[in-house]
């Protein structure tokens, strides 16, 4: 008993990456489940390796190490100065992701997003916002639309200061560092469904630039299946000096922002509070991107954001979109939107000397092969259905869904988990249909879902079932 109670104490004192990954085996399914087998994650094909491989920790340093170079990139500073501010350095994202455009054959198109925003919270007169964003259209779905994202514009500690020197090495050149680099690598790459790499402004001020392109995309009715927010991305060192090289925080929401008072309602009586389509996608992001390809761990934080505040991927909640947001494990607010000076001995600001770009290096495997995956997998199933049972309180669980015209689709699988689990533990394959029924399979008792695989093994997000209209 006492080495079983030391053993404990040592599991404990690892790092909480460490210890996720110290998983007990797989317990057989519970009594009155139908045969199953274990929910596996996904292996990185050689394809998606050979991507990982490609991404350079030097770009991602000089990236970074140029956005400070403008000296501050404030929404309202300079758009006409040719070295410092706004404008120059939209400038040159601009240029660059041009320049990776040129070698993909036509498949990758750049445009500049520009609108005025009115006078409005830390917005003190009209502004011109300006996104940059980067189009590379799927080859076999192209509406079907996957958007990564990061914000150019930095702050110090007042959001209208827009003279003082304001780095913004980690918040946000760390994120704008992993967008631009993965355009690089996939730019003479052809995935089946459309990536979006985005690169917005006015975020500081209010996701101001954000809210315009998920606006745009829903005026558009874009099939945007998931949407990744890289924001402060860069360190991996805490505030009190601790280190976790090789973890990173995903943020998901439960209810959704979006969600009808008669949504919510259903929710209630049927559950799913933690299953939006936004924690599916977090839960895909944990099964294709933490392996030995990134060496990294996924820690899912079940909140739309860090504890009150708010990033670019809440402006696509809004437009009722799956999203998640990329952070670094644990921040160190010294070094975010904050003045650079020192205080008392210590170094106050946002700069580039913080930052552990081979740390940076393996978020962006995190966010090639999450993006990669989602591309080049299927869609996740829509309209999925779970009746209630003739009668309807029969232990039965009977789903239905529609049926996907892509033609690599090999087969649906049924995935369930007990209440409490926190992810999917166990699979049914179901073959290529559009519905399954069990005559015993106490939904009661447990959560299911359904993913789509391919003729290559990738698999979907889940969509969590509704009940039937």
């Amino acid at each position: 008993m006492h080495a079983f109670l030391i053993a404990i104490v040592m599991l404990w004192a690892l790092p909480r990456s460490a210890r996720a990954q110290t998983n007990s085996p797989q317990q057989p399914a519970p009594i009155g489940a139908p045969p199953s087998k274990p929910y596996e994650p996904q292996a990185p094909s050689n394809e998606l390796r050979q991507l990982i491989n490609q991404i350079d920790q030097s770009n991602l340093r000089a990236t970074v190490e140029k956005l400070v170079s403008f000296g501050t990139r404030h929404t309202a500073s300079s758009q006409t100065d040719p070295a410092r501010g706004i404008g120059a350095a939209t400038d040159w994202v601009f240029q660059q992701l041009q320049t990776y455009a040129a070698s993909s054959s036509g498949n990758m198109t750049v445009q500049k997003q520009s609108f005025v925003q009115p006078v409005g919270p830390n917005i003190p007169v009209p502004t011109t916002i300006t996104n940059v964003i980067a189009t590379l259209t799927g080859a076999v779905s192209p509406n079907r639309t996957y958007a990564i994202l990061a914000h150019i514009d930095d702050r110090v500690t007042d959001v209208l200061n827009f003279t003082s020197d304001s780095p913004g090495a980690d918040t946000d050149a760390s994120g704008v560092a992993v967008v631009l680099e993965l355009a690089r690598v996939m730019a003479t790459r052809k995935p089946n469904a459309t990536i979006v790499f985005s690169l917005v402004a006015g975020e500081e001020q209010g996701l101001y630039g954000s809210a315009f392109e998920a606006r745009q995309l829903a005026a558009a009715s874009v099939d945007v299946e998931g949407m990744l927010n890289v924001d402060t991305v860069g360190s991996s060192t805490a505030q009190d000096g601790t280190p976790d090289a090789h973890e990173i925080r995903l943020f998901t929401e439960g209810v959704p922002t979006a969600a009808t008072a008669a949504q919510i309602s259903l929710m209630q009586s049927i559950g799913g509070e933690n299953d939006s389509a936004s924690r599916e996608l977090g839960r895909f992001v944990k099964s294709v991107a933490e392996n030995q390809a990134t060496g990294m761990t996924v820690w899912l934080i079940n909140r739309r954001d860090r504890y009150h505040y708010g990033g670019d991927q809440i402006s696509f909640q809004q437009q009722g979109l799956p999203a998640a947001r990329f952070t670094e494990p644990n921040e160190n607010f010294n070094h975010e939107r904050v003045d650079v000076q020192v205080v008392n001995g210590v170094q106050f600001g946002d700069l580039a000397s913080f930052l552990n770009f081979a740390f940076l290096r393996r978020v962006t495997r995190v966010n090639a092969a999450t993006i990669w995956s989602l591309a080049q997998g299927p869609a996740t199933p829509k309209n999925v259905h779970l009746s209630l049972g003739v009668p309807s309180n029969s232990n039965s669980a009977n789903l239905s869904w529609n049926a996907d015209t892509d033609p690599s689709i090999a087969r649906y699988e049924v995935v369930w988990r007990e209440t409490d689990d926190p992810d999917w533990t166990y699979v049914i394959p179901v073959g290529n249909v559009t519905s399954v029924s069990f005559p015993f399979f106490a939904k009661d008792n447990y959560l299911i879902g359904l993913r789509a695989v391919d003729v290559k093994g990738h698999h979907s997000p889940v969509a969590f079932p509704t009940l039937v209209p």
